[in-house]
């Protein structure tokens, strides 16, 4: 099973969206698309709620070599 983490290198504002396209292989600026559409076509409460929800619960992908640190 894949886990969902956010992104490191591909966000835009907490990397959610990029997060979930990278786990499941789909360009992110799809997943943010259709995240804006649903969260304007459902009074934008929810999809807010929803977003902030998944930015406190996902973990950053710690296998992603984005991290700043000493280069061997």
């Amino acid at each position: 099973m894949k886990k969902l983490y956010l992104a490191r290198a591909d966000k835009k504002i907490f990397g959610v969206c990029g997060g979930i396209g990278e786990s499941y292989d789909i360009d992110p600026t799809l997943i943010r698309l259709i995240w804006v559409v649903g969260t304007i076509f459902t009074g934008f409460v929810p999809g807010i709620i929803a977003y902030i929800l998944f930015w406190l619960i996902m973990p950053l992908n710690p296998e992603r070599g984005d991290m700043p640190g000493p280069q061997i």
